[in-house]
């Protein structure tokens, strides 16, 4: 969505309580490490919540310690997290984080040129709220912002099974102009450990929000 400008590519980032913290930890540390990137991040409580339950990481989503969620890494991680440039206390040019309650903040807006916001891992909920388009956070309201001025959404839900509600509310927002990107990892790109599968849905948020990464080994001819 550039105008000819050299801005970053501007990316709003939504995780909600739905289980797949690590999924988004891990996108946004990828995220963080593209100096073309800017991230606008907001957490919903229940998203906390998972992130204390799944990662073992307690936020004050008041004051969040942006650092902690960068470096943070699952116990059962054979990886850790990636080294990057520290963020100061209440975000930078690169890293900007919106409470979940804040209508004013401007991801809340149209006006506020964006490329695209990920909801990651979504709520089923959220996925109600934005289908219905009766927001009752920002990460509902910025959803709803994404869909109105036709800019990239991408829901990423979790939940299985899913009950016909919940398909007709996908069907819904896929109709609307949404992409529907559930977290169901491929097992083609010679998975060796569960970072990998991990890096599989990251991977395949990053290609439908445009921006370039090596985390998976790609299908190839022959």
């Amino acid at each position: 969505m550039n105008s000819g400008s050299e801005r970053r590519r501007r990316v709003v980032l939504a995780i909600t309580g739905a289980s797949g913290a690590p999924i988004a930890v891990r996108l946004l540390q990828v995220m963080r490490l593209d100096p073309n990137v800017e991230v606008h991040l907001t957490i919903s409580q229940s998203g906390a919540a998972v992130l204390h339950q799944e990662m073992g990481l307690q936020l004050n989503l008041r004051t969040p310690d942006l650092n902690a969620l960068l470096n943070c890494v699952a116990e059962w991680s054979q990886v850790p997290a990636p080294e990057m440039s520290p963020c100061p206390d209440g975000g930078d040019d690169r890293l900007r984080y919106h409470q979940h309650d804040d209508f004013m903040t401007p991801i809340a807006s149209g006006s506020f040129l964006t490329d695209a916001m990920v909801v990651c891992p979504c709520s089923g909920s959220t996925l109600s709220g934005i289908a219905r388009s009766a927001a009752s956070n920002l990460v509902q309201r910025a959803a709803e912002v994404h869909l109105k001025e036709q800019r990239k959404l991408v829901l990423v839900p979790r939940e299985t099974p899913m009950s016909v509600l919940q398909i007709e509310n996908m069907h819904r927002l896929a109709t609307a102009g949404a992409v529907m990107l559930p977290a169901m990892p491929g097992w083609y790109h010679d998975v060796q450990r569960i970072e990998d599968l991990v890096d599989f849905v990251v991977a395949r948020i990053l290609d439908q929000i445009g921006l370039d990464n090596g985390l998976i080994q790609r299908w190839k001819d022959g």
